[in-house]
């Protein structure tokens, strides 16, 4: 059975990270559907170096999750297509060894739980995100109306002050403004 198994053509995926945001993930995996809110239980979000290096997409550390009893971690369930496994998997760097599949079961709101797919990164060194990653994830807990109490949690993360470019970040923008026009 794949981890976040299911019937054979879809899966779920439960993103804590960047992939909050909705603009972000459809970048690469256009066929995404929300699924639910939902809370992992035992787990708190960290930022990371994987193997000490600094992230050359988002210039900072970069999210994962760290078991961590009677912490919680809040984030999105994506139904996803298991023909876009391979693009999440590459987009997650598990090819390079930086994040690892790993299956989690998280609550929903209504109180069910979810058999998910996610992703925890091997090998890391504590470090603060770039503004610009903080940001998205900021965004995305916005856009999919997070917990208030979780959404300041992740408010008052530091970053590591990079002002430099992000490309993907422009991307990012660009998708939002196009959406914009598009539902203008």
């Amino acid at each position: 059975m794949e981890p976040g198994g299911g019937s054979g053509c879809w899966f779920l995926y439960y993103a804590y990270g960047s992939n909050l945001l909705r603009e972000r993930l459809l970048l690469r995996n256009p066929s995404a559907a929300l699924c639910a809110l939902a809370r992992l239980q035992d787990f708190k979000l960290e930022f990371g170096h994987h193997q000490g290096r600094t992230s050359s997409v988002w210039h900072g550390g970069t999210a994962t999750i760290a078991q961590s009893p009677g912490d919680e971690v809040w984030g999105i369930v994506w139904k996803m297509n298991t023909c876009n496994l391979s693009s999440l998997d590459k987009q997650e760097g598990v090819e390079d060894g930086i994040y690892v599949p790993i299956e989690v079961n998280v609550h929903t709101q209504a109180g069910k739980v979810l058999t998910c797919r996610s992703y925890q990164m091997r090998d890391y060194v504590s470090g603060p995100p770039s503004p610009q990653y903080k940001k998205v994830i900021c965004m995305g807990a916005k856009q999919n109306g997070l917990p208030a109490d979780y959404q300041e949690k992740l408010e008052a993360i530091e970053t590591n002050n990079y002002a430099g470019p992000v490309p993907i970040m422009e991307e990012i923008e660009a998708a939002i403004k196009a959406e914009k026009i598009n539902f203008a």
